[in-house]
């Protein structure tokens, strides 16, 4: 096996994990959404913002390729590759994670708006933080990068 193919590897990991976090957290916020429409329509607003906030980390993933792209040649050294699937992977499934445990709070959230509170905000706060680990691996995805092209 050529080191590219591991590293291209790690790339497809950690845009598909990210995908996938991403898709099910925005369908639980989507189905929270459709759910709370019936008890108050009036906070469409409310949910679509609560609904798309776990894409994100899907974009991270995405994101994540474009910062390692310039390591992905054909000469690329079984230490590089090594380390672009290392990224790739933790990227991939903190992501993963992140977007699934963000979709939960925040069909939560959506669910309490339907019923009347006024936990928008609140619930916005709390979403933060699951997505706060998908920016940290992001950002040693960004490190690691700048470590194997110097």
């Amino acid at each position: 096996m050529e080191p590219i193919i591991l590293a291209y590897i790690g790339i497809g990991l950690m845009i598909g994990l990210a995908g996938i976090g991403s898709a099910y957290g925005v369908s639980m916020g989507g189905n929270a959404a459709v759910g709370a429409l019936k008890k108050n329509e009036d906070a469409f607003g409310s949910y679509l913002v609560l609904s798309a906030l776990p894409g994100t980390q899907g974009l991270y993933g995405f994101m994540g390729y474009f910062i390692l792209q310039d390591v992905l040649i054909p000469e690329i050294t079984w230490l590089q590759s090594g380390a672009v699937f290392g990224a790739g992977l933790a990227l991939g499934f903190v992501a993963l994670l992140s977007a699934i445990r963000q979709g939960q709070v925040c069909a939560n959230g959506i669910a309490a708006i339907g019923s009347g509170y006024n936990v928008f905000g609140n619930t916005l706060i709390l979403a933060v933080f699951p997505e706060l680990y998908a920016i940290i691996a992001f950002a040693a995805t960004f490190l690691i990068s700048g470590a194997i092209t110097g």
